[in-house]
């Protein structure tokens, strides 16, 4: 036999070796002090070169292995931890409405200043809380709920659709209410995560087609979770449905238009966006 290769490694080795083996080429392997040495017989070494060198082709050629699930990023669950500390800091400094805070003053969702000449009100009131366990449960949702938004969209997107769906679903109940109604909590907003989340299942998956079955099974624990957690006694659940609404048109939209999340680049600039939002509408109704 002569050899016709000489492998660093023992795995290179292998590697040949099976090729050979699958080729139907007797073959062997020896090793000295310059490493494995790929031998066949002198009659099988045209072919058996041949064979390897269409091997090396392919492997040059082939297109790198896409990632797995066990390779995929880690589960975004800081996202939704983050966001509810946010409301729980936010909640220690205004304090609920009993204590007169100036802040519940210039910021819950009144409808008809809303309606008029401020409108930023949809958004401030999200930030604003009845009591403790008023903050508590919203925090809770939020923890668990914006985590798989976050996951389907990108943090950025994610948290631009939950402030626009919060603060659109505060402008329909506005619109919904009696003039006099007065609104606070972040739940409009959460519900407008679940009504997003709820979109984005319906619309068809890269992966697999999404079948009617199913999309009316998104469509019936959507409406589950909204009779559990937005018909509590004293519930806004004109408000938390709207929210909903507005969160699937959103969810929708962003569906049609995004077949990937964005960069981590515009993901920054539209969570930018998200805070300078709400900082700004704070900034108008403090002046």
């Amino acid at each position: 036999m002569q050899p016709i290769r000489v492998a660093p490694t023992a795995a290179q080795a292998d590697e040949w070796s099976l090729v050979l083996t699958a080729a139907g080429i007797r073959h062997a392997i020896t090793r000295d002090e310059r490493g494995w040495h790929l031998l066949v017989v002198a009659d099988d070494a045209v072919q058996a070169d041949a064979s390897l060198a269409a091997y090396d082709r392919e492997a040059t050629e082939r297109p790198p292995p896409t990632a797995t699930a066990t390779e995929a990023a880690p589960y975004p669950w800081m996202s939704g931890v983050t966001v509810a500390l946010l409301l729980l800091v936010v909640f220690s400094l205004t304090g609920p409405p009993a204590a007169g805070s100036r802040w519940l003053e210039r910021g819950a969702a009144v409808a008809a200043r809303i309606l008029g000449a401020e409108p930023w009100r949809a958004v401030t009131a999200l930030t604003l809380h009845a009591d403790t366990v008023h903050v508590l449960g919203n925090a809770v949702a939020t923890a668990v709920l914006l985590p798989p938004l976050v996951q389907r969209v990108g943090l950025g997107v994610a948290l631009c659709l939950m402030l626009l769906a919060g603060a659109g679903g505060n402008v329909l109940a506005a619109l919904v209410h009696d003039p006099q109604h007065i609104a606070i909590g972040a739940s409009t907003a959460t519900f407008g995560v679940i009504g997003a989340l709820a979109a984005l299942r319906l619309l068809p998956s890269p992966a697999a087609g999404m079948t009617r079955r199913r999309g009316w099974v998104v469509l019936a624990a959507t409406l589950l979770l909204l009779a559990m957690l937005g018909t509590a006694p004293e519930a806004d659940v004109i408000a938390h449905a709207l929210g909903l609404v507005a969160g699937g048109v959103l969810g929708l939209a962003t569906g049609a238009l995004l077949k990937r999340p964005p960069a981590a680049a515009a993901q920054s600039v539209l969570g930018a966006l998200a805070a300078l939002i709400m900082a700004g509408a704070w900034a108008l109704a403090v002046a």
